[in-house]
């Protein structure tokens, strides 16, 4: 059991910029288990709730900082106050549904936040290591295929053109400047945290109601997509393996399959003893204006470079998010 005051005096400092996420809230638990000293980055010590860091119990464990404008100059007295040894970069909206309606915001808090962080980074010398959340939406559609490092990137979203730039930039600081930066091509990878608006939490929260009792209906786009689905919390540890390398480099963290969306619902639902095709209703309204038909990633590099691998299929996925929404305490 790591004390508080073991990891005040930690020699591993990691700042987290993106911690109230899923993603970021299940990083923190990790290295605040390995002895980390954790610090997050909030615009609001006031008004943000930190639900995620709450239900992990960990709220009070780590170290919150408030920063609610980003130039260089505020993140370089940021990074030389704190003096990390590791750097997460896991913020910006997330939802690609949303990049739709919020395209110009969506580039900022994904792309300009990067390179103000690396230039930053750059200006002061900074020998932390940075670990940047990319996106297998950079690769577009994979059918036909499976995607690579050195695939084409062919984004058919607003937040995958995002992406795409921020990686392409965190690339440029890396080959040109020297600086330890790394980017984790990260297809979708769930937990019990993630917001209501992610559709694979919308199934399970109303495939819970429903056989709860509930006479609601479903409706869902289109459900012939393929994804590759994974548990984010074995994608959290391929982010520290990443930076525990000793030269800066890229890799495509995944389970290597594509599963299609109608798979998805009807293991929820059967989980839970109940035949999907009573409750859900397709509804083309819920289309995105484009989608790519499939989307997966060769992790083989990971594999290869650190052993690391995925150890759950889909149907462990879906099972685990179930019995984490019916049991929030586990």
């Amino acid at each position: 059991m790591v004390t508080t005051q073991q990891i005040i005096m930690s020699s591993k400092r990691a700042i987290i910029f993106g911690i109230s996420g899923q993603d970021g809230s299940l990083l923190a638990e990790f290295l605040l288990g390995k002895g980390y000293r954790v610090i997050g980055q909030t615009r609001s010590l006031k008004n943000s709730n930190f639900i995620n860091l709450k239900t992990l119990n960990i709220l009070d464990f780590v170290e919150m900082v408030e920063i609610t404008e980003f130039d260089v100059a505020k993140l370089a007295q940021f990074l030389e106050r704190i003096e990390p040894t590791e750097i997460y970069n896991l913020s910006g909206q997330s939802s690609v549904s949303l990049s739709f309606k919020l395209p110009n915001e969506t580039l900022i808090s994904q792309l300009n936040f990067v390179n103000l962080l690396l230039e930053a980074m750059h200006k002061i010398d900074c020998n932390a290591k940075l670990f940047n959340a990319g996106s297998g939406e950079c690769f577009g559609d994979t059918s036909g295929r499976i995607a690579t490092e050195t695939s084409r990137f062919s984004p058919m979203n607003p937040y995958a053109v995002a992406k795409c730039g921020a990686f392409w930039t965190v690339s440029n600081y890396r080959n040109y400047y020297g600086v330890n930066a790394s980017t984790g091509i990260l297809f979708n990878h769930e937990s019990s945290l993630r917001p209501l608006s992610f559709v694979t939490r919308k199934i399970i929260k109303a495939a819970i109601h429903i056989s709860q009792g509930s006479r609601e209906k479903l409706y869902l786009g289109n459900l012939s997509v393929k994804r590759d689905w994974g548990l984010a919390s074995e994608y959290i540890v391929a982010m520290w393996e990443m930076l525990q390398q000793d030269k800066p480099d890229d890799y495509i963290i995944s389970t290597g399959v594509a599963r299609s969306l109608e798979e998805f619902v009807e293991i929820a639902f059967r989980v839970l003893n109940l035949d999907w095709c009573e409750h859900v209703i397709t509804d083309s309204s819920l289309c995105r204006p484009s989608d790519s038909p499939m989307n997966h990633g060769d992790p083989s590099k990971a594999k290869v470079k650190f052993d690391w691998s995925s150890t759950n299929a889909l149907e462990d996925v879906v099972t685990h998010l179930v019995t984490a929404e019916l049991n929030p305490t586990l």
